[in-house]
C-alpha cells in the first residue's frame, strides 16, 4: 500500500509515542509498504517534502518546549496526498498536523485511521488548566469519531472512550523488544558506579520528569525503603521540566538523564524494582520494559500495569491513586524474596513480542483500505 503517516513526535525525541511510531513505520516499510512520513521538523533539521518524509514547519508545545507540534494546512497536505496517491492515511497524534491531515483525507475520500496515545484531558489538571478538560476531550472525541478506526492499547481504555462517546475503536496492544531489555543486561560496573553493594535494593524510575508523571511519589517511596535499608539506592533515568527542582531535593539519587538502546536496558537490569506511580498513561511501554528485565514492577492497577499485571503473581499492583499502599509496596517489594515473581514478570513480556503486534496492526490498515479485498479478515482485529 501506499501510505501516509502523520505524526508530531518522532527520533530523536525519546517518548513511548516517537518510538512506537518509528517502530511501525519501520515494521510497514519492511514489509513492502510505500510510507511516506509526514512530521514537523526538529532543531537542526530543514523543513521540506523528500522522496520518504516530508518535514513540515512546526512550533514548540507550551506545555513540552522541547517538543514540536507540525503545521501544514489541509490544502498543503491535499496537494502531499495527491502526489504520493496513498491508499491510506494513518495520522498518530492529535495537534494541528494531525487534525489537518484528517481534514485532507476526508476531503479527498482517502481512508483515514488514529491512535490515541496520549490522554491530554488527563494533563490538563496537571498544568493549571483543569477547567479546559471538558474541551479537550470534546476536541478528541470529534477528532477520533472522524476516523475509520481508532486504535488504543488496552481494553479498559477502550471501554472508558466508548462510555464518552468515542466510536470505531479497537485494541491494539503494545509490544517489547524482549531481547534488549533482559536481565541478561546486568552490569555490575552500574551498580559500581551507583554505589550500590551486590545484596543491596536498587530501586529505578524511567520516564519523563513532569507534573503527569507523578515522579514524587516514587521518591516518597524511595526515602520510606532507604529508612529501613540505608543501602538501598534510586535512580531516575529520564528528563524533564521537574529535573531541576526534584534533583536539587533529592541529592542522594541517581539523576542520569535520558538513556537510549543497549544503554536503557542496562540500566533497567541492574536495578532490582521498577516504581511507576504515573495515572496519566494510555499505556506506558516502561512496563512491559521493566518486567522484560526481570525486575519488580510496583505499579497503579490502570493502564499496561492493570492489564498485564496479577497483583502478587507478577508484580505488585496497588489501588489507582491509593500513594500510601504505593509506599507499603515498595518497601515489600525491597525486603522480599521476589525471584519466582520477577521471573514470571519476565514471562509476561516474552508473550507480548513486538512482530504479531505490527503485524495486526498491518493486516487492519489493508483492510481498512481495501475493505472489498480484505472482506472476511476482519477477524485478525
Amino acid at each position: 500500500m501506499r501510505i501516509a503517516y502523520v505524526t508530531e513526535t518522532y527520533p530523536p525525541e525519546i517518548n513511548g509515542v516517537s518510538l512506537t511510531v518509528q517502530r511501525c513505520v519501520r515494521h510497514m516499510r519492511r514489509n513492502g509498504h510505500q510510507v511516506l512520513l509526514v512530521r514537523p521538523a526538529q532543531a537542526g533539521e530543514a523543513s521540506g517534502p523528500g522522496a520518504h518524509e516530508w518535514r513540515t514547519h512546526g512550533m514548540r508545545i507550551p506545555m513540552y518546549p522541547d517538543l514540536r507540534m507540525g503545521l501544514a494546512s489541509a490544502a498543503h497536505l491535499r496537494r502531499r496526498l495527491r502526489a504520493c496517491d496513498a491508499e491510506l492515511v494513518h495520522v498518530a497524534t492529535q495537534g494541528p498536523l494531525g487534525r489537518a491531515a484528517v481534514a485532507a483525507a476526508r476531503t479527498l475520500g482517502v481512508p483515514v485511521t488514529s491512535d490515541f496515545r496520549t490522554n491530554f484531558h488527563v494533563y490538563c489538571r496537571h498544568y493549571g488548566v483543569g477547567f479546559a478538560g471538558g474541551l479537550v476531550m470534546q476536541y478528541l472525541r470529534r477528532f477520533h469519531n472522524r476516523t475509520a478506526a481508532t486504535f488504543v492499547p488496552c481494553c479498559a481504555l477502550r471501554a472508558e472512550l466508548m462510555e464518552r462517546g468515542f466510536q470505531r475503536v479497537e485494541v491494539l496492544s503494545r509490544g517489547v523488544d524482549a531481547h534488549l531489555f533482559s536481565p541478561a543486561r546486568r552490569s555490575a560496573e552500574l551498580r559500581r558506579h551507583w554505589n550500590a553493594p551486590d545484596d543491596a535494593p536498587v530501586l529505578i524510575y524511567v520516564g519523563r520528569l513532569a507534573s503527569e508523571k507523578n515522579v514524587p511519589l516514587a521518591l516518597r517511596a524511595f526515602e520510606a525503603v532507604h529508612a529501613q535499608r540505608p543501602d538501598t539506592r534510586m535512580v531516575v533515568v529520564g528528563d524533564g521540566p521537574l529535573r531541576p527542582s526534584l534533583q536539587a531535593s533529592h541529592p542522594h539519587v541517581h539523576f542520569v538523564g535520558l538513556q537510549r538502546g543497549s544503554e536503557l536496558a542496562a540500566h533497567y537490569a541492574s536495578a532490582d524494582v521498577f516504581l511507576f506511580p504515573s495515572l496519566s498513561e494510555t499505556f506506558g511501554n516502561v512496563t512491559l520494559e521493566a518486567l522484560a528485565s526481570g525486575l519488580t514492577v510496583v505499579a497503579f492497577d490502570a493502564a499496561a500495569a492493570g492489564a498485564l499485571i496479577r497483583n502478587g503473581r507478577n508484580g505488585l499492583l496497588v489501588p489507582a491513586g491509593d500513594g500510601d499502599a504505593f509506599v507499603r509496596a515498595a518497601c515489600a517489594a525491597a525486603s522480599g524474596d521476589m525471584a519466582a515473581l520477577r521471573e514470571r514478570g519476565r514471562q509476561t513480556a516474552l508473550a507480548s513480542d513486538w512482530e504479531p503486534v505490527l503485524h495486526r496492526f498491518e493486516q487492519r490498515l489493508v483492510a481498512l483500505a481495501h475493505p472489498v479485498e480484505s472482506f472476511g479478515h476482519a477477524s485478525v482485529a
